[in-house]
């Protein structure tokens, strides 16, 4: 009567199996098998639901990585065309030479970033577009998951820091050409009446306009590093524990069963 008690509702016992033989009758190893395959399938829909949840995310991702990109390569673009150097006045060349790179970097970064987006979210779309729940498989971002990551940083983290050093630079240059005319000015004071010259003004207006542009934006790219870096150590802490639960959930599963299975060979 206890075996009967024991033994779930649908399957035969173990017994029974034994002493049919070969004859056709189920062990408890494919009885397990059975049943572990029952709990997948009655997970399926979970299942399914985290491959979609993994497909919106993806495509939320790419969506804003192009965004981001257009917007901060057309900015970088209008500044270095829309820049105008001062003729009269001698930039440093160490100047000239850094917002030139941090430009081009910055273009350059943003263009992969966008490329990588318009290339893959396309495909993510489509897949997206279709009510059928078994569609999500034919979605490539599981296989293109490095791409997306790799296009979501390009586009928030390098290239918005490449985008506040470029601001600091567009400072500086145009900025530092205001006192120019001042320059000039007493310079040819000091040739005309050397006894009462007066030393040129070399840190005016702009010089200490540029480095106050400076001051302010290098906390703020101190403070956009460290929450960059608390932002993905709570993502992959979350992720983390997430996978922790799943495998704890597996691991109750398994004691559940081997408890089970000790229970029949004591019956």
């Amino acid at each position: 009567m206890s075996s009967e008690l024991n033994m779930p509702m649908g399957s035969p016992a173990p017994g029974a199996s034994e002493r049919g033989g070969d004859g056709g009758g189920m062990d408890y190893r494919d009885w397990v098998r059975r049943s572990y395959l029952e709990l997948v399938s009655s997970n399926h829909h979970s299942v399914q639901a985290l491959s979609w949840r993994k497909l919106y995310l993806s495509r939320a991702k790419l969506k804003a990585s192009s965004r981001t990109s257009a917007l901060l390569s057309g900015f970088a673009m209008v500044a270095m065309v829309e820049v105008e150097l001062g003729v009269q006045y001698t930039y440093p060349r160490v100047l000239l030479i850094a917002f030139s790179v941090c430009t081009t970097v910055l273009v350059a970064v943003h263009l992969f970033a966008l490329l990588i987006s318009t290339c893959i979210l396309p495909n993510v779309e489509a897949v997206s577009n279709i009510h059928n729940l078994n569609s999500v498989s034919e979605s490539p971002h599981e296989r293109m998951h490095h791409y997306i990551e790799l296009a979501w940083g390009f586009s928030t983290a390098l290239g918005i820091l490449l985008f506040l050093a470029e601001v600091v630079l567009l400072c500086w240059i145009k900025f530092l050409p205001v006192d120019s005319r001042k320059q000039t000015t007493c310079s040819t004071t000091t040739a005309i009446n050397a006894a009462t010259v007066t030393p040129p003004v070399t840190r005016g207006s702009g010089w200490q306009a540029a480095l106050a542009s400076t001051i302010i934006m290098v906390p703020v790219g101190v403070i956009f590093l460290v929450f960059t870096v608390h932002f993905y150590r709570s993502l992959v802490r979350h992720k983390t524990e997430r996978h922790r639960d799943e495998i704890e959930e597996l691991h109750k599963i398994k004691l559940q069963l081997d408890g089970h299975e000790r229970g029949l060979q004591t019956v």
